[in-house]
Parts: C-alpha cells; sequence; structure tokens
C-alpha cells in the first residue's frame, strides 16, 4: 500500500476549522477548504463509483460542506473527515438510487432475476480499477464494512478519520476493517495477501 496522501494546509496557513469558521463572515474563503480535498475526495469517489458521477458528487460534497459549514465541529482542526463522510453518505445515496432503477428496469422490461445492486455497482466500477476478483470479493461485503475498507484503502483515512467520517465508535471500524480483510482474503484466496 502506498504512503498516506496528505491532505492538509501547510503549517502556516489556518487549519479548516479557522477557514470555515471565517467563511462564516466570508463565504468566499470556504474556496481554501475546496482547494485543500477536492482532488482527494473526487479521487475517492472515482474510485467508488467511476468517473460519470465523480465530478457530480465531489461538487455535490462540497455544496453540502458549504451549505452545512455552520454546523461544522471548529474543534477539529481538519474538515477531511467530515468531507469524506459526506462524499460516503453521498456514495450510499447513489447506490439506493441505481437500486431502485434496476428494480423498475426489471420490472418493465419483464427480465428475470436481476443481480444484486450492490454486486452490480462494485463490479462494474472496480472492475477497471481493480483486479475481477477483488470486486467480486467487495461486492459480497456488507455496506458498512465495504464503507470502512475503501475509506482506509482508497482514501487513506486514519481509523480516528473513519470513524468520524461514518459517525461510528473507533472500535467498530477496527471490527469492520478486520472482518472486510478477512473475508476478503478468504473469497480472493492468495491474490490478496497485501490486504
Amino acid at each position: 500500500m502506498t504512503a498516506p496522501l496528505q491532505d492538509a494546509a501547510p503549517p502556516s496557513e489556518d487549519t479548516d476549522a479557522q477557514v470555515i469558521e471565517a467563511s462564516w463572515r466570508d463565504p468566499d474563503r470556504f474556496g481554501a477548504v475546496f482547494d485543500r480535498y477536492f482532488a482527494s475526495i473526487h479521487r475517492y469517489v472515482h474510485l467508488r463509483l467511476g468517473e460519470s458521477a465523480a465530478d457530480d458528487l465531489a461538487a455535490e460534497t462540497f455544496l453540502r460542506a458549504f451549505r452545512s459549514r455552520d454546523r461544522f465541529d471548529l474543534t477539529c482542526p481538519s474538515a477531511r473527515p467530515w468531507l469524506y463522510g459526506i462524499a460516503s453518505n453521498l456514495v450510499a445515496d447513489h447506490h439506493r438510487a441505481e437500486a431502485r432503477r434496476y428494480r423498475a428496469l426489471a420490472r418493465s422490461v419483464g427480465a428475470g432475476e436481476v443481480a444484486n445492486h450492490d454486486e452490480r455497482v462494485v463490479q462494474r466500477v472496480s472492475a477497471a480499477v481493480m483486479q475481477p476478483r477483488l470486486a467480486s470479493g467487495l461486492a459480497r461485503l456488507s455496506a458498512g464494512d465495504r464503507d470502512v475498507l475503501l475509506l482506509v484503502a482508497c482514501a487513506q483515512l486514519s481509523y480516528e478519520e473513519v470513524a468520524a467520517a461514518l459517525g461510528i465508535p473507533q472500535g467498530t471500524v477496527g471490527s469492520r476493517l478486520n472482518r472486510a480483510r478477512k473475508r476478503l482474503r478468504k473469497i480472493i484466496g492468495s491474490a490478496g495477501e497485501a490486504l
């Protein structure tokens, strides 16, 4: 696995919390948060949903963050976990909407059994970036386990940041990640030894 991406303000700049607080009076200041994190949020959404959804959902992440900036916890110096939490919620919303479309299409066409939505999305999206066996394994994980695994692997968030992003205890992050890794190893075999 590569070294974690460093998405943070240089030491001489204001913290994210200071920038967000300043944006309450001067909304243009929020642009600094966008500049600091857009590329990494876009990359995360791209890995989860593919190129076609990445632009829209990454932009929507920052729109929602901007609109709710007055509720940002100023005791947190970094907006990174908050932004990944918003992005993860949007990804989940996208999955649910797509699942509804697939079910409607299946009913309207009279098609037989439609494959599990999560399995279809993960296989379709991840096939371009990951080995097919890994994509199949990801599709078999629960949504919670998959979110934790992908926030750690793709976004390179710490356990603490994942907990903040998903609103779950740090212990739950560890247990979900451990369970996801074990299940993937079992599903994909020796090709997954690096997990």
